[in-house]
């Protein structure tokens, strides 16, 4: 199975008035969202399935791919790894599956499923991290495949 986490493009700050679900991307999360969409676009198999919390920085960061996608109230603020793996049906979904999210969540379960040290893993804004399962010697492994920032892509 494949899973691909993508942080939201950076958003505006909060202010007053405005809740968090309701921050927007800036100019520059536009630019950013757009560059790493045209690299999923590539790369990601027609096939896979997408998710994203209902706030607005994360739909309009996964609107630039182009590709139908489900919100999903559970990858919200506030989520947690349990939270993200279980809508991804990790490790058993058939296809590739794309969780489009938020910090600390998202980069809590890189570490759980790559067993980084101290549970916590830094993703910047608008990254993917693409993660691959594979059977070796009958046992079940998790790969890093790639890592792409808005700014390499």
């Amino acid at each position: 199975m494949d899973l691909i986490f993508w942080r939201h493009a950076e958003a505006e700050d909060e202010r007053e008035g405005l809740s968090d679900l309701e921050r927007a991307l800036t100019a520059r999360g536009e630019k950013q969202a757009a560059r790493v969409a045209a690299w999923l676009d590539r790369h990601l198999p027609d096939g896979a399935r997408i998710q994203s919390s209902p706030a607005v920085r994360c739909e309009q960061t996964v609107s630039a791919l182009g590709r139908k996608y489900k919100l999903r109230d559970q990858l919200q603020p506030g989520a947690t790894p349990a939270d993200l793996l279980e809508a991804a049906q990790w490790p058993h979904a058939k296809q590739a599956v794309m969780v489009v999210g938020h910090q600390p969540a998202l980069g809590q379960a890189l570490a759980q499923l790559l067993r980084i040290e101290g549970g916590h893993c830094a993703i910047r804004k608008g990254a993917v991290w693409w993660l691959r399962t594979r059977e070796r010697d009958g046992q079940e492994q998790t790969l890093l495949w790639a890592v792409v920032n808005p700014e390499t892509v």
